[in-house]
């Protein structure tokens, strides 16, 4: 039984196979990233080793491609996390229109530092987020894949305390 068989869903196979479509017959590995994307997501916001595996055998690609791709985006975890995973922009763009503000408010209400998660499993606080790409509405951070622009101090306790 491959790595496939055992660690990838039906569902995850399923979403890999739209992403593979999109791309020319001889060019999978283009569906990497949206591959460890679907599989982290599935898997409670991180990537085992195992997943890795049967993602590399799923494209047919080595498996050092896989992990050289999984260690070096921000985007993905290698370690359990918290069930909310929250990335704040704190590139030049969203520095300028405050982001260490809203970097500072987050960490005194959730009593954690960057790189750490809330005691009871809740919020995995990013690491600093270098660019997240929305540079005209900063400050501005992601939750869980979602963007929030335009942050406030109030805007933010209103979106942490919506998450369970």
């Amino acid at each position: 039984m491959s790595t496939v068989d055992t660690q990838l869903s039906k569902h995850s196979c399923e979403k890999i196979d739209a992403l593979i479509a999109k791309f020319p017959a001889d060019r999978k590995k283009s569906a990497l990233l949206g591959a460890l994307n679907v599989v982290q997501h599935e898997n409670q916001g991180f990537l085992t080793e195992a997943l890795m595996d049967a993602v590399a055998d799923y494209l047919q690609l080595a498996k050092i491609e896989v992990y050289e791709v999984a260690s070096f985006y921000s985007m993905y975890e290698l370690k359990p996390v918290a069930r909310h995973n929250v990335a704040i922009c704190t590139n030049i763009c969203c520095m300028l229109m405050g982001s260490q503000t809203i970097v500072d408010h987050v960490e005194k209400k959730l009593g954690i530092k960057l790189g750490e998660s809330t005691a009871d499993g809740r919020i995995y606080l990013k690491i600093e987020e270098e660019c997240l790409a929305a540079c005209t509405g900063g400050p501005m951070m992601q939750v869980d894949h979602v963007y929030h622009e335009n942050l406030t101090a109030e805007k933010v306790d209103e979106i942490l305390d919506g998450l369970e």
